[in-house]
Parts: C-alpha cells; sequence; structure tokens
C-alpha cells in the first residue's frame, strides 16, 4: 500500500545528446571539416607566370632577331663577356640537343606540334591536382608551360625557334660550348628542376619494420 502523505518523485527529464565536435574539428580549416571542399589552385597564378615566362621570351627573340644580325642576313654577334658569354642569333630547326635537326619539314614540325600540344595537356592536368604543400610544383608547372609555349609559337610561325644565348665554359684547361638557347629553354630547366625537388622532397618515408621474432609476443610475456 502507498503511504497517502507520501509525495510523488518529480520527473526527470533526459536530454538528447548533441553532436559531438572534437578539438581537431574545431581547429580545423574549413576545407576540410565542410563536406564536397577541397582544395583548388588558382589558375590565375598558372596564367599569370605562363604569360610573363611568354612575353619574357618572345621579347627577347624579337630583339635578337632585330639587333643580332642585318636587314641583308649578315649575323652580327653582341660579346657580353669575352670568351664566356655571348647573343649569337641561331635558328634552331631541331628540338633539344639538335633532335631532328636533318629531318624534312613534313616530319618536323608535325611532330614538335604534337610533343607540345601533348605537354601543355599535360602540364595543366598535373596543375589540376595540386596539394597546398606542393608550393615548388606550384612555380614549376607555369614555367615549363610560359616556355613551352614560346617555343610553339617560334614552330608555327618560322617552323623554328630563335635562340641566341651562346655560352662557353672553361674548366681545368678545356674548353665546353653549350647548345645555344633562350628564355623559354631556361624557363623549362628551372620548371623541370622545381618538379624534381617537388618529387624528392615529397616521398614517403618507410619506416622500419620490426623482426617478430626478435621480441616474444605480448601474452606469452605477461602470463611469465
Amino acid at each position: 500500500m502507498t503511504d497517502p502523505n507520501e509525495r510523488p518523485l518529480p520527473e526527470q527529464v533526459v536530454e538528447a545528446p548533441g553532436p559531438v565536435v572534437s578539438m581537431a574539428q574545431e581547429g580545423a580549416p574549413p576545407e576540410q571539416t565542410q563536406e564536397g571542399s577541397a582544395y583548388r589552385p588558382s589558375y590565375l597564378f598558372l596564367a599569370l607566370i605562363s604569360a610573363i615566362t611568354v612575353v619574357a621570351d618572345l621579347g627577347t627573340k624579337h630583339w635578337a632577331l632585330r639587333r643580332l644580325e642585318t636587314p641583308e642576313g649578315i649575323a652580327t654577334p653582341m660579346q657580353i663577356i669575352e670568351g664566356k658569354l655571348a647573343f649569337v642569333l641561331a635558328r634552331n630547326r631541331g628540338g633539344a640537343w639538335g633532335l631532328l635537326q636533318g629531318a624534312s619539314d613534313v616530319i618536323r614540325k608535325p611532330f614538335f606540334l604534337l610533343v607540345s600540344c601533348v605537354a601543355i595537356v599535360f602540364i595543366v592536368s598535373l596543375y589540376r591536382r595540386l596539394a597546398p604543400t606542393q608550393r615548388a610544383l606550384k612555380w614549376g608547372l607555369p614555367l615549363v608551360l610560359g616556355g613551352a609555349i614560346g617555343n610553339l609559337v617560334d614552330r608555327v610561325r618560322y617552323s623554328w625557334v630563335v635562340d641566341f644565348i651562346d655560352v662557353h665554359i672553361i674548366h681545368n684547361g678545356r674548353a665546353y660550348h653549350w647548345p645555344t638557347f633562350n628564355i623559354a629553354d631556361i624557363a623549362i630547366c628551372i620548371g623541370v628542376g622545381l618538379m624534381a625537388i617537388d618529387m624528392l622532397g615529397s616521398r614517403p618515408k618507410t619506416k622500419p619494420v620490426a623482426n617478430p621474432l626478435s621480441e616474444p609476443p605480448a601474452d606469452s610475456a605477461e602470463s611469465s
């Protein structure tokens, strides 16, 4: 039987648990906490650096055609550092290191146009997958893209590339002559170097694997 003087206890109200937010999520940047968001590289940066490279390359080539050769076609080299650096106009019908230099235009021009277009498409597609930490690759790809476009413009206009930077190096009494090049070639070399730095720096570090025979299992150690 119940006591008439006994008062009923108040009902306990149980609140529904709310969403649990960890400290890592609170301090995480918006692109990591919001679903569907991801890092997107700046195409404006890609276009700007590539455009600067193309303008510098085509501008210096235009100067070389007007300054390093007379209207009659007579070469007028310009010595910058005697015996080491000079500006000499050269019409490079081949590729790097004289590739397809002696081939006919029917083979050479379509080949280099195809290679240049494939390289441009590859660079743009690779830039789309950039990660925020790939700073070297972020600069390297626009430089390679600008250099490739600069040389491609020459091949479309002239069927050859304007080269004018001529370097001679003397080491241990021996003289070495570097093939004549241009600003586009410099940008491509720097860009490829930055790409190599990114590839070497992003390699995952392998952790040493413990030998299971060197240490006894945890269960056997506790049982003893």
